[in-house]
């Protein structure tokens, strides 16, 4: 959703969502201001205490970035974004870590670890912001 709501900013790129809930189709095809319906793909839903599904939320990932070869990964969090900006980085494909608003009292994990990687790490609250990153450009929401 929140990525969504910042879709302006690349209404005139070739655009791909990834998403472990197939249910968002609909909504980002409705949603779509491009001249083209952005690509959609589904991966594995995995968290830390599921070993294997991160495997496999992993391989995927790699697969999205090697079948569609982004110049560049806009991720506002949690595992899948955190294996794209660092499979990313070993691609030469630079990334923009947005951290979830839902995260107020400090960056999530996946970003804490994704910040290191990113070219661009933000916050999207102000208090968490530090000269070196996160930066606070706004919140999306």
């Amino acid at each position: 959703m929140q990525l969504r709501r910042i879709r302006n900013a690349w209404q005139d790129a070739e655009v791909t969502y990834v998403t472990t809930d197939a249910g968002y189709r609909d909504e980002v095809v409705r949603d779509a201001c491009h001249a083209k319906v952005p690509d959609f793909f589904v991966v594995p839903d995995a968290n830390r205490w599921n070993k294997f599904r991160l495997v496999q939320q992993l391989a995927a990932i790699l697969i999205v970035l090697l079948r569609v070869r982004p110049h560049i990964v806009v991720t506002t969090g949690a595992a899948p974004g955190y294996f794209a900006v660092r499979l990313g980085r070993y691609l030469g494909i630079r990334s923009i870590w947005i951290d979830s608003i839902a995260n107020a009292d400090e960056l999530s994990l996946s970003g804490q670890k994704a910040a290191r990687h990113a070219d661009l790490c933000l916050t999207q609250w102000k208090h968490l912001a530090r000269p070196e990153g996160p930066h606070f450009w706004g919140s999306v929401l």
